[in-house]
């Protein structure tokens, strides 16, 4: 199995601002605006270019209640301002530990007409995606807790308010206050008690996830030009994405493709015959779905430099984590590049992980991309579901499914990656495993926990996600991936 996976089974995948702009999110302290641009290693390194920036959230004046706009006390935000256009946002504090108690509401005005749009719900418990306690990436030093992010659509006018819950406290996971809090409350000179609530060094991060893959103005290549010809050479980082899915496409493929059960089956068999682990693999080999169309990190535009060097393994891929981006559903599927490219930059950037958190996306059209870099055959360890990144991958459909139902191409999508990617590993989509917890807020870190190999989020973790529309569609992903399994 393993010689499997090292081969693989294809050959053939600021005022915002308003001014001045100043350092990165990612690498600065915290300053009231600052931003960090691809566009001058874009072209370079065939990603597209686009741009983060912050805007730190100052205390609001509390308005009248029932105007429809009431703040109340202790509530941050930005008034009403034209920015420069970005696409996706959300908000991100100081230490990741500690907990946004409260809500977080934006609306934002549309660039082509110039109309705002109605207050919108930014989902504020992100802290469940993340990488597991103690490991290198959550000790790095530039995690930062975050909400989810929330995709807009091209927008070039931004307006926040975040609102604490009363009696909460950041910190306390269950919005209780404790011995220091209340010493707190009775400290006369604090200005405002309940601006407490909320965590530390608020900030808005405003993303423009750069041009569609492709969009870049360029001369058209000769007839009959050499893919090499035709895209920009790889730099370092983009050589070392692109090898890790050597055996299944070139090097500048932007898109894995499918094999039919058959292909799929004969190249898993011949990499078994080069295999020293032939035993194990030999179990898997009557189990695995069709290989589906995959598209590369090159295909939707990933910029290699931002994310950290090298790549994060596991032993092996015993479970699928099911999740929702929670990124609104006002996406067309020819936008999913973009959105993608925008988490991707809110996930290094704005909340400080060493890559994008999933392994896979799969948009509401069905179509599915390669997440975190490393091999979409590879067991690489992601940061989706905190506690449970070990031996697991992470799927997210892009879109919020918690009212809304997911398409049925997305839920095909889902079963066919998971039937071909647990197949590599001789996992059954209708069967149950033990994974063992790293801690979270379920399970202790030790435990070893008995699991959907197709699970939700919300089972490895107390969250919403993946929605409650979409969870209800995991038995039915179950069965359908154990069934392009030959199961």
């Amino acid at each position: 199995m393993r010689g499997y996976l090292a081969s693989s089974i294809g050959v053939t995948c600021a005022a915002a601002l308003t001014l001045p702009l100043a350092p990165t999110a990612a690498t600065a302290a915290a300053v009231p605006s600052r931003t960090v641009s691809t566009a001058a290693h874009g072209a370079a390194s065939g990603a597209v270019p686009g741009s983060t920036r912050s805007l730190a959230l100052a205390p609001l004046p509390r308005t009248r209640a029932g105007t429809g706009g009431d703040t109340g006390p202790g509530a941050q935000g930005l008034t009403r301002r034209e920015v420069r256009p970005f696409s996706l946002l959300g908000v991100v504090w100081d230490d990741p530990r500690a907990a946004l108690h409260g809500t977080v509401q934006v609306r934002t005005r549309a660039t082509a007409t110039h109309e705002w749009s109605g207050w919108q719900e930014v989902e504020t418990h992100n802290d469940d995606h993340a990488a597991d306690p103690g490991t290198a990436e959550s000790r790095s030093g530039r995690v930062r807790g975050s909400t989810a992010p929330l995709w807009v659509g091209d927008s070039d006018g931004v307006e926040v308010r975040v609102r604490p819950d009363t009696g909460s406290v950041a910190g306390a996971p269950d919005g209780t206050a404790g011995p220091a809090a209340a010493k707190g409350a009775a400290d006369a000179s604090d200005p405002d008690p309940a601006a407490r609530d909320l965590p530390g060094g608020l900030r808005l991060e405003l993303v423009d996830p750069g041009e569609q893959p492709g969009t870049e103005s360029a001369p058209a290549p000769a007839a009959g030009a050499a893919a090499t010809d035709r895209a920009p050479a790889l730099d370092a980082r983009a050589a070392e994405t692109a090898a890790a899915n050597a055996d299944l496409a070139p090097a500048d493929a932007t898109v894995i493709p499918a094999l039919s059960k058959e292909e799929t089956e004969e190249a898993f068999a011949a990499s078994l015959a080069e295999s020293a682990d032939s035993a194990e693999g030999t179990r898997a080999k009557p189990y695995i779905g069709p290989r589906p169309s995959i598209t590369t990190r090159r295909g939707w535009g990933a910029d290699e430099k931002i994310r950290k060097g090298g790549f994060l393994y596991t032993k092996k891929v015993k479970a699928a984590f099911v999740h929702h981006t929670a990124t609104g559903n006002n996406y067309t599927c020819a936008q999913a590049p973009s959105v993608i490219r925008g988490i991707y930059r809110y996930h290094v950037l704005s909340s400080g992980w060493r890559d994008i958190g999933y392994n896979f996306l799969v948009d509401k059209c069905g179509k599915i991309y390669e997440g975190r870099a490393g091999g979409v055959a590879k067991a690489v360890m992601g940061a989706h579901t905190l506690g449970f990144n070990t031996d697991s991958t992470g799927i997210a459909v892009l879109g919020t499914y918690t009212s809304k139902k997911p398409s049925a191409a997305a839920v095909k999508a889902v079963a066919r990656l998971t039937a071909w990617k647990l197949g590599l590993y001789g996992v059954n989509p209708k069967g149950k495993t033990y994974l063992t917890s790293g801690g979270g807020n379920l399970y202790a870190k030790g435990r070893k926990v008995h699991l959907h190999t197709i699970s939700g989020h919300r089972d490895g973790f107390a969250t919403s996600c993946p929605g409650k529309r979409l969870y209800a569609k995991l038995g039915s992903a179950r069965s359908t991936s154990a069934g392009y399994q030959g199961r």
